[in-house]
């Protein structure tokens, strides 16, 4: 160790102390947080030294003997009152009030800030940085030269205090110091990473690397499934890396055993999918279709729970909802191409081969009731391409059966089953949102079906573009549903959109929003700051970095807010940066014909 006038050199590392001598009249709540939020590797120290009562009685008298004093000298010369003296008057005798009734006590308190540095031009910068800004506070400092050595060893957590820099406060303004707080989220105790790692099964999670402070460049980790709801929204303009965070977060997941499934209309987390050996499921391709009518095994309520969302499902097809004629007429065909297939209420019958859209459009055709047969002639005239027509690309009666996601025999479930694509880019831009509504159902209801066997894992949904679905008023109803009801089933529900006005645009996706514990927002349009500032109670600092923020930089609302830069490892930055494929064959992905359930 190497010590000089200004400074300690320990090793590569460069050290100087600061003192604080002097103190504004008054403070407020949290008045050192300015200094522990300092953009630099500092350390703040408060000493605090109880003084006995008698003698803090003692101080108080003395002080105010001497304050009446000049008060009464400068009377009996005829001068004029001075107000800092009659402030500084009253003050003393209010505290000597509270010391005698014993409502406060008074310490030697000595501040210090020890600021570390790579270089000693760098030291030097940083100690004229600091000192600027505490002035801007109105605090009074100075360097310890010749007491570096002192200064360094007080700022050691030993509890040992070698200054001679000591301001008596008492105990209401030493209290306002608090909360001391820094800028990063606080890091769990081992204590309770040891509990969560031995509780797999319960709700809360090892924590993740979400990136690094851009106030003090510290480590920010987090851990969604601790938090209220597992649920988080992704907000940000097209190109501000969005998708490049949100495959970082589900590589670091899949390291704590998450299982994730992603809806992914643009191909961007093939690659992914790819290089963690996961599964991909391309909706449109030749001989895929999937089947909404299959009633999937082991719920009590799937009959009602199928023909519930083949109402959303219609909903969506036809782009409006529909009138109470065109919904009990829907309502029948459904339940009556459920019994011509030998599907009753009774479970039993629930593993018979299920009808489909087909049949229901048959059933339509041909009517139970005549009173019904204007409404379902003109149901099926608007429902007839999705069968027969140019919208037949998702449904169709398959060749082969095969769900993805039936994890009736999980000893036996291939370790790729932990990440699943669903992507929709065959799909023509009209045919998305409908498959991206049937992706999800088919996602939930794997869900739902591990919760009610029991089955601990935590499992995360993402879904890329979501304003195809917020966009369509069905679509958001469903999407925010799952937002309520995701925690109960261990899973969490992560939405990407670059459209502001679709999630705050609407009650249902305000709904959405609200039920979202972690919100990352990157670079913002300048036309959409307005209604996110109002919608996440922004401060101005924090609408002008959102609207001036570079790629990867966001600010993250998880209980604190924090702005961070997205960081990830050579490994993880050629997965996550990776083009979105193009047209061509898809590597590890299905290629046979599936009804997917």
């Amino acid at each position: 160790m190497h010590v000089a006038p200004d400074h300690v050199q320990a090793g590569r590392t460069w050290s100087s102390t600061i003192a604080v001598s002097g103190f504004p009249p008054e403070v407020g709540m949290a008045w050192l947080e300015p200094l522990t939020v300092w953009p630099g590797v500092i350390d703040v120290v408060v000493h605090a030294d109880p003084i006995p009562a008698p003698s803090a009685a003692a101080r108080v008298r003395r002080r105010r003997i001497r304050m009446e004093s000049t008060r009464r000298l400068r009377a009996e010369r005829g001068g004029l009152e001075d107000p800092l003296t009659e402030a500084v008057s009253q003050d003393a005798e209010s505290l000597a009030d509270k010391v005698a009734r014993g409502e406060s006590r008074l310490f030697l308190t000595s501040v210090l800030i020890t600021v570390h540095a790579t270089s000693r031009a760098e030291l030097q910068t940083d100690v004229a940085d600091l000192r600027a800004h505490a002035a801007s506070m109105l605090l009074q400092t100075h360097v310890m030269t010749w007491r570096q050595l002192q200064g360094w060893t007080s700022s050691l957590p030993i509890g040992a205090d070698h200054s001679v820099t000591r301001r008596v406060m008492d105990t209401e303004a030493l209290a306002t110091a608090c909360p001391i707080a820094g800028p990063d989220l606080p890091a769990p105790l081992p204590s309770e990473m040891e509990d969560d790692a031995g509780a797999f099964a319960g709700t809360a999670g090892l924590p993740v690397l979400l990136g690094l402070n851009r106030v003090s460049g510290a480590v920010v980790t987090g851990d969604r499934w601790a938090l209220d709801n597992h649920n988080a929204v992704v907000l940000a303009r097209s190109g501000a890396g969005k998708s490049y965070a949100v495959k970082t977060g589900i590589l670091r997941e899949l390291y704590n055993g998450v299982r994730v499934s992603v809806i992914d209309p643009e191909r961007e987390y093939l690659e992914l999918a790819r290089q963690v050996g996961g599964r991909v499921i391309e909706l449109g391709a030749p001989g895929v279709r999937i089947n909404p009518m299959h009633l999937p095994a082991g719920d009590p309520d799937a009959l009602t729970r199928r023909c519930l969302f083949l109402h959303t499902l219609v909903d969506v097809m036809l782009d409006e909802p529909l009138d109470p004629s065109q919904r009990a007429a829907l309502d029948q065909a459904v339940i009556g191409t459920y019994a011509r297939a030998g599907i009753t209420q009774d479970p039993r019958t629930w593993t018979r081969r299920a009808p489909t859209i087909e049949d229901l459009l048959d059933q339509l055709a041909h009517p139970e009731s005549t009173n019904e047969r204007g409404v379902a002639a003109g149901l099926l005239e608007r429902l007839s391409p999705w069968v027969t027509g140019s919208y037949s690309g998702l449904f169709g009666r398959p060749n082969a059966h095969h769900d993805p996601h039936d994890d009736s025999d999980d000893d036996q479930a291939p370790a790729s089953d932990q990440l699943t694509v669903w992507t929709t880019r065959l799909l023509a831009e009209e045919l998305r949102p409908v498959g991206m509504l049937l992706a999800i159902d088919a996602i939930w209801r794997s869900i739902d079906r591990r919760t009610t066997q029991n089955r601990p894992d935590r499992q995360l949904v993402v879904v890329d573009e979501a304003s195809l679905l917020l966009s369509e008023p069905a679509g958001a109803r469903f999407l925010a549903r799952l937002a309520k009801t995701a925690r109960k089933r261990r899973a969490g529900l992560t939405l990407i959109t670059p459209d502001v006005v679709d999630v705050l645009g609407s009650d249902l996706g305000e709904t959405i929003l609200a039920n979202a514990a972690t919100v990352l927002l990157l670079r913002q349009a300048p036309q959409a700051i307005q209604t996110l500032t109002r919608a996440c109670a922004l401060s101005p600092g924090e609408a002008q970095f959102l609207v001036t923020a570079g790629r990867g930089q966001a600010l993250l609302l998880a209980g604190a807010r924090v702005p961070l830069d997205i960081v990830a490892s050579p490994a993880e930055h050629a997965i996550a940066a990776a083009l979105p494929d193009e047209l061509g064959d898809i590597a590890n992905a299905f290629a046979v014909t599936e009804e997917l359930a």
